[in-house]
């Protein structure tokens, strides 16, 4: 059977309402169900978090026995494991659903096709990859994890018109305005862990917390110091435990400055090259311990050896209406230069907002692509 208007017009109410659970099922993805009969919606449901119900076990409760002869649309493969919750694919199968349209497969190793498999050997039709690009953007993070076991890395940076990250005397504080300020905490508070180099730590000694509302609350924190000369006194590590500050370091890092910072950090070696420390170890490690999603927020050393490297994937730049000049300021990307602009790196937009008099823009990191000329 061929994928009709209807289908997309089901499909994408489905994705709105897995769009509502933003930020709260982690680590589980964002899922919505609508359950359709006879061209009317007889149940829908979407997921909130780690221990509750699934999307379409919702559905399927709202529908009761209307979900007979029903088709399901879904945004993710249904599971076919056992959970907080039973299989969907198990109650989606006894509840009598004639046939699933999902937008995208599940990557989990426990599910990863098994949920599709067990539905068409329970003679139910399966009809896969509608509206497949928006269902990816929406759980990017929970794909990317289980795809790479690494987590999705999103750059953070404020700049001035003429894309410096600082002034000449280092002064960055502050180049964006109080509202696009408050986006940049939401924007931590949207992620498992903020990532810096050293540098940052030195010359800004900035606390890496998320403040909102009077309220503050953090993130497991990540610096790269190949030295490990850092002040033990800097506000990242206050009102932390150790095991909420990561310190990457490579081989030859100091023992001494090692059991120093143990009483504010915890020191992880990594190894290292003439390029610093390999950071796909330090995205490995992080994936390890759990972490999904880093914000990377400079410097400027930092942010173009993720770029240059290809282990970004997304952008988040605050601009703010003012130029500062180049000499001696600080770029967003302060590594190397590329040879001709064919061999830059390009971000594919998705979308711009206006901040007060501030701008962001938000896309992915994509490869340049050739002008043709």
């Amino acid at each position: 059977m061929a994928l009709s208007h209807e289908d997309r017009r089901w499909m994408a109410q489905a994705l709105a309402l897995s769009a509502r659970a933003r930020g709260s099922t982690a680590p589980n993805p964002r899922v919505g169900c609508v359950l359709v009969r006879g061209g009317v919606a007889v149940g829908s449901g979407l997921h909130h978090g780690a221990g509750t119900a699934h999307a379409e076990g919702t559905a399927l409760d709202a529908a009761g026995a209307a979900a007979r002869g029903a088709t399901a649309y879904v945004t993710l493969e249904p599971c076919a494991h056992h959970g907080h919750t039973p299989p969907c694919a198990d109650r989606l199968i006894a509840a009598g659903v004639t046939r699933v349209v999902a937008a995208i497969g599940d990557p989990d190793p426990r599910v990863d096709g098994k949920g599709f498999a067990r539905l068409e050997k329970a003679g139910i039709q399966v009809q896969t990859g509608l509206l497949a690009r928006e269902a990816e953007r929406l759980n990017a993070v929970f794909l990317h994890h289980h795809r790479a076991g690494t987590p999705l890395v999103t750059l953070k940076a404020a700049l001035s018109l003429d894309g410096q990250l600082s002034a000449a005397c280092g002064e960055s504080r502050w180049i964006t305005g109080l509202t696009a300020r408050r986006v940049a905490h939401r924007l931590r508070l949207d992620h498992d862990a903020i990532l810096v180099g050293a540098g940052t730590v030195r010359r800004d000694d900035p606390r890496l917390s998320i403040r909102l509302d009077g309220d503050e609350e953090t993130r497991l924190v990540a610096i790269l110091s190949l030295s490990l000369e850092l002040d033990l006194g800097a506000r990242v590590f206050s009102r932390r435990d150790p095991d909420s500050v990561i310190v990457y370091t490579g081989p030859a890092g100091s023992a001494e400055r090692a059991r120093v910072l143990a009483s504010v950090a915890t020191v992880v070696r990594v190894g290292a090259d003439e390029r610093g420390l390999k950071l796909e170890e330090v995205l490995s490690d992080l994936g390890a311990r759990g972490m999904y999603s880093v914000l990377v927020e400079g410097g400027g050393m930092t942010l173009h050896r993720f770029v240059s490297q290809g282990l970004a994937q997304r952008a988040a730049l605050f601009h703010a209406p003012i130029a500062l000049g180049a000499g001696g300021a600080t770029p967003m990307l302060a590594g190397a230069a590329v040879s001709a602009p064919t061999a830059g790196w390009s971000l594919e937009r998705d979308g711009v907002v206006a901040l007060g008099r501030d701008q962001l823009t938000v896309g992915r990191w994509v490869p340049a692509r050739s002008s043709g000329a």
